[in-house]
C-alpha cells in the first residue's frame, strides 16, 4: 500500500509540476539561423510581443522579429514501483 501512496504522490506531483511547464512550452533563446521571420519592416519590440513573438535587434541579417522555439519535452514514465 505504501508504494501506491508514493506513486500517487509521484504522479500528482508530476501533473502539477507539468501545468507549470506548459505556460514555458516555448524560448526565444535560439541561434540565429533558427529565426523564422514573424514582423515585418519597422516592426517594433511591442508589436512584435503582441503578436506572440519574440525580439532581438542585436543580430544583423537576421529576424529581429521571430517566432519562439517550442521547447520539447521528454516522454513521461510509469511510476517504476
Amino acid at each position: 500500500m505504501e508504494h501506491k501512496v508514493i506513486c500517487v504522490f509521484a504522479m500528482v506531483l508530476m501533473l502539477a509540476l507539468s501545468s507549470l511547464a506548459q505556460d514555458q512550452a516555448e524560448t526565444c533563446t535560439m541561434t540565429p539561423r533558427e529565426r523564422v521571420n514573424c514582423g515585418f519592416p519597422g516592426v517594433t519590440a511591442e508589436q512584435c510581443k503582441q503578436r506572440g513573438c519574440c525580439f532581438d535587434d542585436t543580430v544583423r541579417g537576421f529576424p529581429w522579429c521571430f517566432h519562439p522555439l517550442a521547447i520539447e519535452s521528454p516522454p513521461e514514465e510509469d511510476c517504476p514501483f
